[in-house]
């Protein structure tokens, strides 16, 4: 075989992967690939997106911040108008809740004026978009599990730049896919699964909150959900996360079984915790929508973290 035969085939095995800086060549904008741009790629769910599609059916943007600072107006709208993306998947934001409250301007200018920008570019281009967003919207009170048309009110800083971010989105532009989800997990991530695997490694007791209360959700399972609803018509807002309830402590206790690991385990109140910042109480979110318009379901949490955990094995 020729090396250029060979080159070809093996572009096209790995999937168009362009370099953003330069313009799309005028021969290869007519095509049926949709264009994706993903910002914040290198995350966990970016990188989970990326590993979940399939590279002969989309054109790939990947970006982060050493790349592009969506809190620069003129930087996102450059891009936008020179790579007119079909969708865009905002993956960034501050999420250390310490850090926001820390530091509410710089919170506030990535997760809120960030998502902006990115929802004037999707409005200029026609762009679809997908805002990640968060429990953290919700005060926590709840008795039970929150919908899409329960009233958000967010008592921190991580909550209200969300939130304001979210408001962004659906002013600026129609077509857009605010999701909604907690306790996510996956590779890279700085998150809960990951540190009680690391606390287990080092052999450290733990003390974990028993008194919060989500359904953890894995990247991979957020990716997928991603993806299925870009190729839709279905805008609006969604909550999407595995189904099934535990708090922090029980969810701690399934990550250690399927590790195979043995440390002393012990159930305390938030205040306590070794982990868990402070956090809705009551982070439980039910995927409504989803159901009512009966297109996709979730997984149940434990099979989705035995997923996740038979993955890291084989690494």
């Amino acid at each position: 075989m020729k090396p250029t035969v060979f080159l070809c085939i093996l572009a096209i095995l790995k999937g168009k992967q362009r370099d953003w800086r330069q313009p799309v060549p005028a021969d290869e904008e007519e095509t049926d690939m949709l264009k994706l741009w993903i910002v914040g790629a290198s995350g966990q769910i970016g990188s989970a997106i990326n590993e979940v599609l399939d590279p002969l059916e989309m054109e790939v943007f990947n970006t982060d911040k050493e790349e592009l600072d969506i809190t620069d107006t003129d930087e996102v709208l450059n891009f936008g108008v020179i790579n007119r993306p079909d969708v865009i998947i905002n993956c960034t934001g501050i999420t250390d809740t310490d850090e926001c409250e820390e530091n509410p301007e710089h919170a506030y200018r990535v997760n809120a004026l960030g998502a902006r920008n990115l929802s004037i570019v999707a409005r200029k281009c026609g762009s679809k978009i997908v805002q990640l967003s968060t429990d953290d919207v919700f005060d926590g009170q709840s008795k039970k599990p929150y919908t899409e048309f329960d009233d958000t009110n967010p008592l921190t800083v991580y909550g209200r730049s969300k939130r304001a971010g979210e408001n962004y989105v659906k002013e600026f532009t129609h077509k857009h896919f605010v999701i909604r989800s907690n306790w996510v997990y996956g590779h890279g991530g700085h998150n809960f699964v990951n540190r009680v695997l690391a606390a287990a490694e080092a052999g450290n007791g733990l003390s974990v909150a028993s008194d919060q209360f989500g359904s953890p959700t894995s990247a991979k399972d957020l990716a997928r959900i991603i993806l299925y609803l870009i190729k839709t018509n279905e805008y609006g807002t969604y909550h999407a996360t595995c189904q099934g309830v535990c708090n922090r402590y029980e969810f701690a206790q399934e990550v250690l079984k399927l590790a195979g690991k043995r440390i002393t385990l012990r159930p305390v109140v938030t205040s306590e915790s070794d982990l868990s910042s402070t956090r809705p109480a009551y982070a439980v979110l039910d995927n409504f929508i989803l159901r009512i318009i009966n297109v996709y379901e979730m997984p149940d949490w434990r099979a989705s973290l035995k997923e996740y955990m038979d993955e890291r094995m084989e690494d």
